[in-house]
């Protein structure tokens, strides 16, 4: 498997946009529906919005933003806007990172507590 690539910092964040701001709702509503470890949403060239939680299973291991990048691809998006995750961590990973830069150079990645606080953006 292709290692993946550093993520550079997480950046302190000014208010989100409205459209930003879902995408933190909605990937806190996919951590929270199954209790995973984390959950993400990302926002396609279309405005389409994709959201997923973290996979843990015997055979498949997936990170939330990956699985949120696989939904938006599985669906036809070619291009990325903008993503969140809701995690514990107090870092992005780096798979999850490597998704969104697949089908974005630029897209910000906001990365935000449990609670919904936005801990910063990753930028690229």
């Amino acid at each position: 498997m292709p290692e993946s690539p550093a993520v550079p910092a997480a950046r302190p964040s000014s208010e989100l946009s409205a459209e930003d701001g879902k995408l933190v709702i909605l990937a806190r509503g996919a951590r929270g529906r199954v209790g995973a470890v984390e959950g993400a949403a990302v926002r396609d060239q279309d405005g389409r919005t994709y959201a997923a939680a973290s996979v843990s299973l015997p055979s498949l291991t997936i990170t939330a933003l990956q699985l949120a990048v696989a939904s938006a691809a599985a669906a036809g998006a070619t291009r990325l806007e903008a993503a969140a995750v809701v995690t514990e961590a107090s870092t992005l990973d780096g798979a999850g990172y490597a998704a969104v830069r697949d089908l974005a150079a630029d897209a910000p990645v906001h990365v935000a507590a449990p609670d919904g606080t936005v801990l910063g953006t990753v930028a690229s």
